[in-house]
């Protein structure tokens, strides 16, 4: 039996048809843009995870301010010559005084210190103020001596107002306490003498 002939294709049918594969085509392509802009983070998430700067030219010494990056507060501390020799001090008492156990992020190479702060700014704590035992948020307590829920020998810090954990003034958490690490030291560097950058250094952002 002979097979039919190839019945040729019309030349305006086959216009139709490419026309309307291309009208197609280019539905679906805008079908599909705001479904991948849909994987990309919201430029409101983006922007909370950005670096943050802060001037501490009015920050005096013996004070802190609080900064907020990436949703958790940031503890900036200008220490005193007496709170540095508190620090040191205090080496025997805290759980890891070395902070080779980090909590959520590595500590930052340049902190690898004793007062867990940068070269030639050693007055600078910078700490994420976030407990490790619950995530609490601890409170400063930075004159020594006998206060209560403290002990009588204070060297001065911070405590945990939830269940009692007390960490100095390197935010390196004291022994026997619930909360098992050290505060954790964000990424961050001076762009000037006073101007700090929460979450960047110079090997890029956090």
């Amino acid at each position: 039996m002979k097979g039919c002939p190839d019945t040729p294709v019309d030349a305006r049918r086959r216009r139709w048809l490419i026309a309307t594969s291309a009208a197609g085509g280019i539905g679906a392509v805008a079908l599909a843009t705001p479904f991948v802009d849909s994987f990309a983070p919201p430029e409101s998430a983006r922007a909370a995870g950005a670096p943050v700067d802060t001037d501490t030219s009015q920050l005096l010494p013996g004070s802190m301010t609080t900064v907020a990056w990436r949703g958790k507060p940031v503890f900036i501390v200008n220490r005193t010559p007496e709170m540095l020799a508190a620090v040191v001090r205090a080496d025997p008492d805290v759980a890891d005084a070395h902070s080779t156990h980090p909590f959520s992020m590595p500590l930052p190479p340049y902190c690898r210190n004793e007062y867990r702060s940068r070269v030639g700014h050693e007055n600078v704590l910078v700490v994420v103020g976030v407990c490790t035992h619950l995530g609490c948020t601890p409170i400063a307590r930075f004159q020594p001596g006998p206060q209560p829920s403290l002990p009588n020998d204070w060297p001065g810090g911070f405590l945990c107002p939830c269940h009692g954990s007390t960490y100095d003034l390197a935010g390196r958490v004291f022994k026997d306490k619930p909360a098992p690490q050290n505060l954790d030291v964000p990424r961050y560097m001076f762009a000037s003498g006073t101007k700090i950058v929460i979450g960047k250094d110079e090997s890029g952002e956090a």
